[in-house]
């Protein structure tokens, strides 16, 4: 939000430097995001002076243009090239010299240079409104009175002024402020409070609105009251659709609106000063002079102001005619013909108060994040509607001329009352750490204009204004009292007391970020997911039961409409972001939690820490490889693809560096996730599934090439690596002795029924097996026949092996093979 401080200051008298305002905002609980000092109009018009054109003619190369002859004042008369088809002579105009920067409403900066035009000289440039940025008027250049003195500047003929904006971060509790009055209550309590000021906030007068007549009644029936809990108009007859005054314009340019056109400009004028956003209708295109207030049928085609047609939601709150024709969405965006346009005689102007969750849907449905539906969905004051109404009407008449045509209509059926907080003197003090006089509390919520209607020796009783839809509780109370009191102000204890606490071992942080470590170190960067998701996935990709799914009302964006149960579709999205942004090698880590109802079977897992007794949030490890294997290099000038034995090493790795690397079975996985893989599980226990994603399902997400994607069982993993204890030993002195051995068996047969076998066999001596070549071809093996060549590594700690031993060993490996796997040895 842009707020201007000489906005601020119609409002409240401050002089304090801008700096120490920025830092007092802070305070507030506003927090200043940017600070810049800026003018009224881009550029200041620099460079921009009055000159009188002295003589004028047809440009000898081209009909349309025209020559001129404009004094500035320097003595010199400048020969100006123009395209405005009202350029005359003896017109006070204003010109742009040789050098001067220009902001054109609506594009790019322009520097002028000295320069031909059809060959004809020009040295500088008669400006129209839009070229110095005023308005979007090109019909013509600027014509000034003719009084108006040659050589003034642009900056003080237009009165420009400088300003001091401050971008402010505001967060969504705060619909007391998002507006300048509400910001100045907020600076102007701190003021009496923390600098003794006096003065409070001067609010703008409505005593000039009155009701001309009652010529142009328009009925108003709200249908929905919950969703419109009070709505206020009144009509205005025989405005003039025009261009705003200069200070208007000023105003709203200052916080970077632009200027449109005087009625709308008052609305967004009102919008800024007062936190209440307003909507102007052409009262001539409202069918039977009635609104009614109310949903329309699901589907219900509506064309908006951008021009686009709408599809409707049945809780889509929308303003009607008579007839029931959605005009607007309520709070959120007008439509494309009950506006005001320049031809615009009589309009109904509209003040109301929306709830706030209605707002928030439409707005994120429609993907309409509006000013005012920003406003709405923080919780807008419903009792200033009136107030607004009125600062509006007062302004419309008095800047487009007109009358008021009808008494104010206020639907207002169930009043909303300021709400009262109990609060204890003991708990604000032990809230805020220090004792606070009961005397500066009272000042304080005084100075917030929330009212103690009773007071004990022990507690108050507030009543919180209408504005502060956040302040619903003691707590909150306390926090605008600390707000006010400053921060700053509460003392830093003498003493820091803290309880000891023994963690777990080993520590889950520190396991965790050992492993991320040990990822990022090898090539990997970490992803952070969103734990929302589409069931649209488990609709299409993978289907699931609803009753498997965890559902959430999520608001802001209905399409993640659940907790995620599998860790898969958040890392693809990943992939697929990354390769839209050309970066297709891609190493991916994540840690994160899934997500089941109770009785999913499938998700149970009992280390899983369950924060809901209806679900439990199992803890993941994910990684996914796509793409070349290392990053592109000189010394890598072969493309090597990352493959499931590249993902299987890093798997690998990571349970070895866990301590669990071995003491669990493999099965092998093919299912509607993996088009191949391996599972490593401990009966019953998972501890990780790995492979290659199945084709069909990047095709549907979008991921272009071969994904490897590993899913390892965090909590399985953590309580493993719990159980497993460091031990050490000393480095054998003796020599390793090493064999190689190929054997031709079947494809069916695995590495690991080899290894398996041979521990068994040389359990004593056989240090480490190894797989170090793979040989398949069936003109030669055979069929169905494939050849692993191996080594074995063997050794003795307490002394050194003769050949003999060595041999003895190998021998009973062979027959092993023979025997129990049908291996052939090639000798």
């Amino acid at each position: 939000m842009t707020i201007s401080l000489n906005w601020l200051k119609e409002y409240i008298d401050i002089n304090l430097p801008a700096e120490e305002i920025s830092n007092l905002l802070t305070s507030l609980g506003l927090e200043v995001e940017g600070m810049e000092e800026v003018e009224s109009i881009k550029g200041g018009l620099e460079g921009v002076v009055v000159g009188e054109v002295k003589e004028c003619w047809r440009h000898p190369n081209a009909d349309k243009l025209s020559l001129t002859k404009v004094d500035i004042g320097t003595g010199d008369l400048l020969q100006i090239v123009c395209g405005a088809p009202n350029v005359a002579a003896g017109q006070r105009v204003l010109v742009a010299t040789v050098g001067t920067t220009l902001y054109p409403t609506g594009s790019e900066p322009l520097t002028l240079k000295l320069g031909k035009i059809r060959g004809e000289e020009s040295q500088g440039m008669i400006c129209a409104s839009d070229e110095l940025g005023l308005s979007e008027d090109h019909s013509g250049i600027l014509v000034l009175p003719a009084d108006t003195a040659i050589g003034t500047t642009g900056r003080d003929y237009f009165k420009l002024e400088k300003d001091i904006v401050y971008e402010i971060g505001l967060t969504p509790n705060r619909s007391d402020a998002t507006c300048h009055l509400g910001v100045a209550r907020d600076l102007a309590a701190a003021l009496q409070v923390q600098f003794g000021q006096t003065s409070g906030v001067k609010m703008p007068s409505v005593e000039n609105f009155k009701v001309n007549n009652n010529s142009l009644p328009v009925a108003v029936m709200v249908e929905n009251t919950e969703a419109c809990p009070r709505y206020a108009g009144v009509t205005i007859k025989g405005v003039t659709i025009g261009e705003s005054p200069d200070w208007l314009k000023k105003r709203l340019l200052s916080i970077g609106v632009r200027p449109i056109s005087n009625v709308v400009d008052i609305t967004n004028f009102i919008l800024h000063e007062l936190g209440q956003p307003l909507h102007a209708f052409d009262l001539d295109e409202i069918a039977g002079q009635k609104i009614i207030v109310k949903t329309l049928p699901e589907g219900t085609k509506f064309q908006s102001l951008d021009e686009r047609e709408r599809s409707l939601s049945d809780h889509d709150l929308m303003i009607c005619d008579g007839d029931s024709n959605g005009m607007c969405i309520g709070g959120v965006f007008g439509g494309a013909t009950s506006g005001v346009k320049d031809t615009t005689k009589n309009i109904f102007l509209e003040s109301a108060h929306f709830n706030a969750k209605w707002i928030r849907r439409s707005s994120t449905r429609h993907d309409l994040r509006t000013d005012a539906a920003k406003v709405f969905e923080k919780g807008s004051d419903p009792n200033i509607c009136v107030y607004a109404l009125k600062r509006a009407a007062a302004m419309i008449v008095e800047l487009a001329g007109g009358e008021i045509a009808s008494e104010v209509v206020d639907v207002y059926p169930n009043p909303i009352e300021n709400q009262l907080i109990t609060v204890s003197f003991d708990y604000v003090n032990r809230l805020i750490g220090m004792e606070i006089p009961k005397e500066k509390i009272n000042e304080i919520l005084s100075a917030l204009e929330m009212k103690i209607m009773a007071e004990t020796s022990d507690s108050f009783t507030v009543s919180v204004p209408t504005d502060k839809a956040d302040v619903t509780r003691p707590a909150d109370v306390v926090e605008e009292i600390l707000r006010v009191f400053g921060l700053d102000n509460v003392p830093a204890p003498a003493q820091i007391r803290s309880s000891m606490v023994a963690s777990e071992k080993p520590d889950p942080n520190a396991v965790r970020n050992t492993v991320a470590d040990f990822l990022a170190a090898n090539g990997f960067n970490e992803v952070m997911n969103l734990s929302l998701s589409q069931s649209a996935f488990h609709k299409e990709i993978l289907p699931k039961e609803t009753s498997e799914l965890v559902f959430v009302n999520n608001t802001s964006n209905v399409q993640l409409d659940i907790m995620r149960p599998t860790m898969l579709f958040s890392g693809l999205e990943a992939v697929v972001n990354n390769q839209n942004r050309q970066q297709s090698d891609l190493k991916l880590f994540e840690f994160g939690k899934t997500y089941h109802p109770i009785a999913d079977s499938t998700a149970s897992n009992p280390q899983s820490t369950i924060r809901n007794p209806q679900y439990i949030e199992p803890q993941h490890l994910t990684l996914f490889l796509t793409g070349q294997r290392w990053p592109e290099s000189w010394r890598n000038k072969e493309k090597v693809s990352a493959d499931f034995f590249t993902l299987k090493s890093f798997v690998g790795n990571v349970l070895t560096r866990l301590g669990v690397g071995s003491g669990f079975q493999e099965t092998a996985v093919k299912d509607e996730v993996l088009a191949y893989g391996i599972k490593y599980h401990r009966g019953p226990q998972d501890l990780v599934v790995f492979g290659k994603v199945q084709p069909k399902v990047c095709k549907k997400m979008g991921v272009r090439g071969e994904v490897f994607y590993a899913d390892l069982n965090w909590d399985a993993l953590l309580a493993a690596a719990k159980k497993q204890s460091i031990s050490f030993a000393e480095l054998n002195k003796y020599p390793t002795v090493r064999r190689d051995l190929a054997v031709v068996i079947g494809k069916s047969v695995k590495f690991s029924d080899l290894a398996a076998v041979a521990k068994k066999v040389g359990k004593k001596l056989l240090k480490d097996i190894n797989l170090f070549d793979v040989f398949e071809d069936e003109t030669k093996l055979g069929e169905g026949k494939k050849s692993y060549a191996l080594s074995f590594s063997f050794e003795d700690p307490t002394r050194t092996l003769q050949d003999k031993e060595v041999d003895a060993v190998m021998n009973e490996l062979i027959e092993a093979f023979e025997g129990k796997l049908g291996a052939l040895i090639r000798r």
